[in-house]
């Protein structure tokens, strides 16, 4: 199980127990980060200040990674939008990713321990790339500090549908600080993440081998259940009935689910941001974002999550 002990702080529960996995984030990628982050404070999102990601060279050197952020940090995940900002391969990957559409393109597993899978995907012929070790600095309490974590990589061709990854959050505490967690639109966990795919099976194996996730077939979708948090894969069809329009075209991601407290109000915001909302099982709903951001998202209580895994049958 995943640490949901309420006994813990909330960065001491975003670290997987042993032996598990989570959906710890998903990014968009976006060419206007200032746009990006006007549309999400009207949508009611309290933002991490905007921070570059730095990396160290062959003889240690801090050196730009190639992009840089906002976060909305939330009780359980968080979501990420990353721009590209300098001339590196990871910004080059970036701005290719842009061109074909902006929104998700990124799903972040988090694990417990990055080098264990790391070698498990060596194993299975994923030829992982080298494990990188990445920082940003932050302000905690007044004070500068690193957000470190330990990413594992594997090469485009791998993983079509994006950048799919493991992260090992090292240093949560700088990420998940308490001002950063309070959003007007009552939004606080992610709860799924959509791959869409035209053998939904084919690829839901390959996901089922990469995480070493069980998947089960479940509303049209296959479903692979982490310690917290669920991916699904699904046709386009299945994603366009849930989403209510066409997704980006297989391979891709479709979009995520979010918990929120005040589902209709984050219905009213996003209808005033002109986007079309609509209802695809009761108290849930579904809506393509603005341009700026990209993508869809599927949100409303944790209870309409659940009735919308579990349907009544007469």
């Amino acid at each position: 199980m995943a640490n949901l002990n309420p006994a813990l702080s909330i960065p001491e529960r975003q670290q997987p127990a042993a032996g598990t996995l989570n959906i710890d984030h998903v990014a968009h990628f976006v060419p206007d980060i200032d746009a990006a982050s006007a549309v999400l404070g009207r949508l009611g999102f309290a933002l991490t200040p905007f921070s570059l990601q730095t990396t160290r060279n062959d003889a240690g050197e801090s050196i730009p990674a190639g992009a840089g952020n906002r976060c909305a940090m939330l009780e359980a995940g968080y979501l990420e939008f990353l721009t590209p900002t300098a001339d590196t391969p990871v910004a080059a990957q970036i701005r290719a990713a842009i061109a074909r559409h902006t929104g998700q393109h990124l799903i972040a597993f988090g694990t417990p321990a990055a080098e264990e899978d790391h070698a498990r995907l060596a194993r299975h012929g994923y030829a992982p790339l080298p494990l990188v070790n990445l920082q940003r600095e932050v302000d905690v309490a007044g004070a500068r500090r690193m957000a470190k974590f330990s990413v594992v990589r594997v090469p485009p061709e791998a993983m079509p549908e994006g950048r799919v990854q493991f992260v090992q959050q090292l240093t949560p505490e700088c990420l998940w600080q308490p001002q950063y967690l309070g959003h007007p639109n009552g939004v606080t966990a992610l709860l799924a993440t959509f791959v869409v795919a035209e053998d939904p099976a084919e690829v839901a194996a390959r996901y089922a081998e990469f995480t070493g996730l069980m998947p089960r077939r479940i509303q049209g979708f296959v479903r692979l259940v982490t310690g917290r948090g669920d991916l699904f894969v699904g046709s386009d069809t299945a994603c366009k009935s849930l989403f209510g329009a066409e997704p980006p075209a297989a391979p891709a991601m479709a979009g995520y689910a979010l918990a929120c407290k005040d589902a209709k109000g984050l219905r009213e915001r996003l209808t005033a941001a002109g986007c079309s909302v609509s209802e695809p099982s009761p108290d849930l709903f579904a809506a393509l974002l603005p341009p700026e951001l990209g993508g869809a998202w599927l949100f409303g209580s944790e209870g309409a999550y659940r009735d919308w895994l579990t349907p009544v049958c007469f």
